[in-house]
């Protein structure tokens, strides 16, 4: 029973709203917050997440007192921030807390959700997404946090070999490593084999200090520092000394027939499209490969084709086969970082242009500034 009162107590007030946004004439609507919710966990501390709700229905007149939230504004307004309520109520139910970024991401969906009721969003409510959750470690759960996400982890679940493609910041390795611990801890796979091509931006591993291994790990230290968060970190050297996790560069792959096993390759931009054929044939029986990769940072040296760019075009219509696309509106780090690469991505469009219009010639014969990364979306 959802907690919203839709029965809404509506009254006719006026037709200011209605002239400001062409929708009918305004109405009230009164929603009622159970007794088992405290006003704090739906409103947020200091008020915080109504005026987030407040700073997206600018339209709509909002206020609450006691267990009561009053709003006043447009039909179209009224009705969205109510089914707003009801999502905010599902989640609440589930135990999980609401933030102001999981308000804003059910803001987004509603919206979309309304103006196409055929696009994604309209299959699937905010709370389906918010309460997903893959794993809990130490009181911590790791669940998706956009719609993007729920349905790569989704694709996941109904696909041998997905690749989730996307900026930085989107989750996309560490979804993938939450999913194959809980295949690991749910004996669908025997072991978890995470791997990164060793492509140093800059340096030469053969010039560092150390031996390989020493060479090798800080390339390899992003996925130990998540299995941390996912796994007691005192079994995990017992879990590497059995080799039930393996964390080793990509070129360790070759040659090996991988079977009843989780396989994650992260940072696939930075592979040739020899080495991402070589990794995808390792696939044996009972084994589920992820490939993760953004193909706006690629550090391959001049004239190198970044296997993730053309794999696409070369497995696109094979079965069981899934191509995973997120984008900075699935960042969940920061939200400059969002904001971050659709600069980057704007201005690289902007630099691009001006190539695409030369002749074949002009760029063949032309001067060239050193070679950089080209950071253009496949």
């Amino acid at each position: 029973m959802t907690s919203t009162n839709h029965d809404a107590r509506t009254a006719h007030a006026g037709s200011r709203s209605a002239a400001a946004d062409g929708a009918g004439s305004s109405v009230q609507a009164k929603i009622v917050i159970p007794a088992n919710h405290p006003m704090v966990t739906v409103l947020g501390t200091g008020d915080s997440l109504l005026k987030v709700i407040e700073k997206a229905f600018p339209r709509l007149d909002i206020h609450a007192r006691g267990n009561e939230v009053t709003a006043t504004g447009d039909r179209a307004g009224i009705a969205l921030v109510q089914r707003l309520f009801d999502e905010m109520m599902l989640v609440l139910r589930t135990g999980q807390p609401l933030t102001e970024d999981s308000v804003e991401r059910s803001i987004a969906m509603l919206r979309k959700a309304e103006e196409d009721p055929n696009s994604p969003e309209g299959s699937k409510s905010p709370s389906s997404v918010f309460t997903a959750n893959i794993l809990s470690n130490r009181g911590r759960s790791i669940r998706p946090k956009t719609l993007n996400q729920q349905n790569y982890v989704d694709a996941i679940d109904r696909h041998t070999i997905v690749f989730g493609i996307g900026p930085a910041g989107t989750g996309k390795t560490y979804l993938a490593m939450a999913k194959a611990v809980q295949a690991l801890q749910a004996k669908q796979v025997t072991r978890i084999i995470l791997t990164r091509p060793a492509v140093e931006a800059g340096e030469r591993l053969g010039f560092l200090p150390g031996t390989l291994y020493e060479k090798i790990d800080p390339y390899l230290r992003p996925l130990y520092d998540a299995l941390h968060d996912m796994i007691d970190p005192d079994s995990i050297p017992r879990l590497m000394a059995a080799g039930t996790i393996e964390v080793a560069p990509l070129a360790y792959m070759r040659g090996r027939t991988l079977n009843d096993a989780f396989i994650i390759l992260d940072e696939a931009q930075n592979t040739s499209a020899e080495q991402m054929k070589m990794f995808l044939t390792r696939l044996g029986f009972n084994s589920k490969i992820v490939v993760t990769g953004d193909v706006t940072q690629i550090d391959l040296p001049g004239g190198t084709t970044s296997g993730l760019k053309v794999v696409q075009e070369i497995l696109d219509n094979v079965d069981d086969i899934h191509f995973s696309h997120l984008t900075s509106q699935d960042v969940v780090r920061h939200k400059l970082v969002g904001k971050i690469v659709d600069a980057y991505g704007q201005y690289d469009a902007r630099v691009q242009q001006p190539r695409d219009n030369q002749t074949p010639g002009a760029r063949e014969h032309g001067a060239r500034a050193p070679r950089q990364p080209r950071h253009t979306e496949s």
